[in-house]
């Protein structure tokens, strides 16, 4: 058994029931045994792979808030350091019933190797809650995130562990978590990213993942000697990613059809209508099936079913294995181009790898959608300057980033002989980077 195939069976022992952590890592191990083959001696003896599997620290705290009728509620908060080889800890929060530590664990594992991609100096974190915002009126949503905020306060910190918003967490949830941080540490510090921009935000922190997810999108193709110019695009979720990826698509020439939401999908064939999406999802808080209402040429569907509508380039931007082998061989059958990720694994893994087989060019999350916190890290070096830029010096830089992540995926998918294989890239390249980091600061 190689060293990395004991790794795998020894970290999922010691970690049961944790599917989607499970998931990751398989996906990242497998992918970089052809460069852990190299230093294998050394890495087996310094436990490189055992190190980097388990996270630096572990938070798991209660968290008790009183509703609107009186009722006191509680849930689990969880924040997970998992790698400072690098940098601070770095990645946001999620506020969703599904969570658990597994899932906490597989986001931020998967941090680790995105942060180093994006080559600044950040860690790999994630944290969140069982909490579900939806529904939640402000005060209830505040008297939450206050209480959250009253234990993860004395683990986080500019230059300890930075986090971030990510489903269920906006810009009001970062206003209130801020605004408590603030009060308990009299400290005003950036602490938090995703921040109003009264308070030391960043323009074009909105827009960041759903924009470079088409800028990475962008070079895969033109590297593959394609563009988005024409193209029809499949997009799934209505959140912050989709609405800024369908913005972007369509300033780019290409036509975005689709979008959807937990309880459906709408079908668009002129286009969405962005401006539409964004008054329905951002300001209404909305579902799709409010889209389709007042928009004459969208059919509206109940459940799942995005992959159906045929398309040059699908984009998933919803949330973790919402793309099955099912809907992958849909999109082949469909002549489907290209796949790029813009939520958090949102494709599994067997249809990851039929997607490769069939010659569909894969662009996977961890690089495809560090959009993200690489503009939080953008921000992070604003506040710390005390200055603000501008949107376009700040889109500059995402776009430049972007390139250079796409960039070192394809210098070492040549190293390694692996053709288009982005997703071996992705993992290797950033892999590297931090082991590198781990050896050079000795057994900690």
């Amino acid at each position: 058994m190689s060293y990395v195939e004991e790794v795998i069976d020894k970290i999922t022992k010691e970690n049961p029931g944790e599917a989607e952590f499970h998931q990751t890592l398989n996906e990242v191990y497998r992918s970089i045994e052809v460069a852990v083959e190299a230093n294998e001696k050394q890495y087996r003896e310094d436990a490189l792979l055992e190190r980097l599997a388990n996270p630096e620290r572990q938070i798991k705290f209660r968290v008790p808030w009183v509703d609107d009728n009186g009722q006191v509620q509680v849930n689990t908060g969880y924040r997970v350091e998992f790698n400072s080889a690098i940098g601070p800890y770095k990645g946001g929060l999620r506020f969703h019933p599904s969570v658990n530590i597994g899932i906490i664990k597989f986001l931020g594992f998967e941090q680790i190797f995105k942060n180093s991609l994006t080559g600044l100096p950040i860690g790999g974190g994630k944290g969140g809650s069982n909490f579900d915002p939806k529904g939640k009126s402000d005060r209830e949503v505040m008297a939450f995130c206050q209480s959250f905020m009253n234990e993860l306060y004395r683990h986080i910190g500019q230059f300890k562990d930075v986090p971030a918003g990510d489903i269920g967490v906006g810009g009001r949830e970062i206003g209130y978590l801020f605004g408590q941080y603030k009060r308990l540490t009299k400290l005003y510090e950036g602490v938090l990213t995703g921040k109003g921009l009264s308070f030391g935000g960043s323009l074009a922190r909105t827009e960041a993942t759903g924009y470079g997810l088409l800028y990475f999108a962008q070079e895969m193709l033109k590297a593959n000697g394609e563009s988005f110019e024409g193209k029809r695009v499949t997009v799934s979720g209505s959140g912050n990613v989709a609405i800024y990826a369908i913005e972007k698509a369509t300033q780019l020439g290409a036509l975005p059809v689709t979008a959807s939401d937990s309880t459906g999908w709408v079908y668009d064939p002129n286009g969405i209508d962005v401006a539409l999406l964004k008054e329905i999802k951002e300001v209404k808080r909305g579902r799709m099936s409010d889209y389709a209402a007042v928009r004459e040429s969208a059919e509206y569907h109940e459940g799942r079913g995005v992959w159906e509508i045929e398309a040059d380039v699908a984009l998933p931007c919803a949330t973790q294995n919402e793309l099955n082998l099912d809907d992958a061989k849909t999109l082949v059958k469909n002549n489907t181009l290209a796949v790029a990720e813009g939520a958090n694994m949102p494709t599994t893994l067997d249809a990851t790898k039929y997607l490769q087989e069939k010659g569909v060019l894969f662009g996977p999350a961890k690089a495809a959608n560090a959009g993200g916190v690489a503009v939080s890290a953008l921000e992070m070096s604003q506040n710390s300057e005390r200055l603000q830029w501008t949107f376009e010096e700040v889109d500059t830089r995402l776009q430049n980033i972007m390139k250079n992540i796409f960039e070192q995926i394809e210098t070492t998918c040549k190293k390694y002989e692996a053709g288009t294989d982005y997703v071996l890239g992705a993992n290797v390249a950033g892999f590297e980077k931090v082991a590198d980091a781990m050896q050079a600061q000795g057994i900690v």
